[in-house]
């Protein structure tokens, strides 16, 4: 039985006030609060076990290691990876997709060669590979946005050609709450001999991952998003193209053997992990994945997809509110199905009113937001605004908290 009550009581945070009002925190796209199992894990190890991981003989190097290394077979088992040597800790989806985009052009890609991204995508699944573009020459294609806001697969068919090297694609967006077929444009990429990135830092909160059900050749994802701590995320990468693709960083922990004429590498996935990693995070990740699953992914998923559609529908009853999304298109009196085909996420304006002023005027009212571009410009041009409104919802957010919402923006619609 989900008992919201007794989950809230995980996050102390959520008891707090704002500007004495009580915090309604809905920003959890950003990044989600941490359940005290998280923090008394970390803080247990600092005062118990901490010692630098892998290269020690003594008892707490032991220690430390065996909760670093069961941290890293809990990932592998959280997303259904083959082998735990195709799970690479970072620290977040962003290192993990440069590490990538670094890797993977240095010894896959030659002047010309193009790599295929989307229009919805996250500034740090597009800047990496510009940045590639500036210094190796490769080509940025792009996947256009259909006007019900998913991706034009037909569009995507066209863009493969004799010099596509690779697909990096958003598995979720973060603005949209657009839900890709990941497992239909892994198909039609591999029906090319093309290899597929998925940036699964929207999507591992709040459905169950199966990288090898998806068969994508790299998922990356990111702690903070998912109640675990900040600072660490997971780079899955087929352990072939793992590989094949040279060293992201230079260091310790990531050798064989260090002489003056060459250096060679560790196994994976230590060859990607160069210097001490944050160890204490990887633990507090995998107390995270034990607190998602003692829920359970089906029960997180309804609470969601309930507050979703409750959201909507009540946003809906504003007067010249703008939704921007797939949940958009459903009118008040659409049967909303189940599940909604859409993460908890909900981007909108206002009529003319300021994308920040309303969420400046919310947050005197207790109610966090996020506003702005969202680290996502591109998309923003496709939609024809400089910035949204987007509330996201996690498991511990209530009806009465998406009550206390709309009633904020009725009084901000009002006083402008």
């Amino acid at each position: 039985m989900y008992d919201i009550n007794k989950i809230r009581a995980d996050f102390p945070i959520l008891g707090r006030q704002v500007y004495g009002r009580p915090l309604v925190y809905l920003d959890n796209a950003a990044t989600t609060q941490k359940p005290l199992c998280v923090l008394d894990a970390m803080r247990d190890e600092y005062l118990n076990v901490n010692a630098n991981v892998h290269r020690g003989v003594h008892y707490l190097s032991q220690q430390a290691t065996d909760l670093h290394e069961g941290a890293r077979e809990r990932v592998r088992q959280f997303i259904n990876a083959r082998k735990t040597e195709e799970i690479v800790f970072a620290r977040g989806t962003t290192e993990a997709l440069n590490l990538v985009a670094s890797s993977f052009c240095e010894s896959q890609m030659n002047e010309g060669d193009e790599v295929i991204v989307s229009e919805m995508e996250h500034h740090s699944n597009i800047v990496p590979w510009q940045l590639q573009a500036e210094k190796k020459g490769i080509v940025l294609r792009v996947i256009p946005m259909n006007d019900d806001f998913t991706l034009d697969l037909e569009a995507f068919k066209r863009l493969f050609n004799e010099r596509t090297r690779l697909v990096s694609v958003t598995h979720v967006s973060n603005v949209l709450g657009t839900v890709n077929p990941i497992r239909e444009m892994v198909q039609m990429a591999h029906e090319h001999g093309v290899p597929v990135m998925v940036d699964g830092a929207q999507s591992a909160p709040h459905q169950h991952i199966d990288v090898q059900a998806l068969d994508c050749d790299f998922f990356a994802l990111s702690g903070h998003k998912m109640y675990g701590p900040t600072g660490i995320g997971v780079l899955y990468g087929k352990e072939e193209w793992l590989d094949r693709l040279p060293p992201y960083q230079g260091g310790g922990e990531m050798i064989d053997r260090v002489t003056w004429e060459r250096t060679t590498f560790e196994r994976l996935p230590f060859k990607f992990e160069a210097g001490t990693p944050d160890y204490i995070a990887t633990h507090g990740l995998a107390t995270a994945i034990d607190y998602i699953e003692s829920l359970g992914f089906e029960a997180i998923q309804e609470h969601e997809q309930q507050l979703t559609r409750y959201c909507i529908q009540q946003l809906q009853t504003i007067p010249d509110i703008h939704l921007y999304g797939p949940s958009g298109n459903l009118s008040p009196l659409t049967s909303y199905p189940s599940p909604l085909k859409t993460d908890p996420v909900v981007s909108f304006n206002v009529g003319d009113i300021h994308h920040l002023d309303i969420g400046t005027l919310l947050d005197r009212l207790g109610i966090a937001v996020r506003t702005g571009h969202h680290c996502a410009q591109p998309l923003m041009t496709r939609l024809g605004v400089q910035g949204t409104v987007r509330a996201s919802f996690a498991l511990y957010n209530t009806k009465e908290e998406v009550d206390t919402l709309v009633a904020g923006i009725q009084r901000v619609a009002q006083m402008f």
